[in-house]
């Protein structure tokens, strides 16, 4: 259920309802922002955020309408791309930094179509975690 503003009587007696105050969104134009892609086997994700971190758009292959093994292909990246370049083009950031996750095979067209965009690519940052010392060891055979 929603709020409820209180009640006052108009002067003939009638009852008017107060109107709840409107909030205003304001579209700002943002120059710099963070473009993170997280590109596994199943799928790619492509997100659009500010220099601190607030989301402004985010896309996968799923969402724009590929399913099954096609949204893990290299098209379905570029297509996650355009698509989420459509979407901020007019409020969206121009120069940003990429943050690539995973070794999935949209990787490179993702980042080739964000270039042709009309994004300003400052800095690509490859952020895929790294296995450092190996598996542990199997126990000891006991007979």
């Amino acid at each position: 259920m929603g709020k409820r503003k209180s009640v006052q009587k108009g002067e003939a007696g009638a009852v008017v309802a107060e109107k709840a105050p409107t909030k205003t969104v304001s579209r700002q134009r943002i120059e710099a922002g963070r473009i993170y892609i997280q590109a596994s086997f199943n799928n790619t994700i492509v997100t659009i955020t500010d220099q601190k971190g607030g989301t402004l758009a985010w896309m996968s292959a799923g969402s724009v309408g590929f399913s099954g093994p096609k949204k893990a292909t290299p098209f379905a990246a570029s297509k996650v791309v355009e698509a989420i370049a459509e979407k901020v083009k007019r409020s969206g950031p121009t120069n940003v930094e990429v943050f690539v996750t995973g070794i999935g095979k949209g990787r490179d067209s993702s980042i080739r179509t964000i270039a042709t965009a009309g994004f300003n690519i400052l800095s690509i940052k490859d952020m895929t975690p790294v296995a450092h010392n190996g598996p542990k060891p199997r126990k000891v055979r006991r007979v």
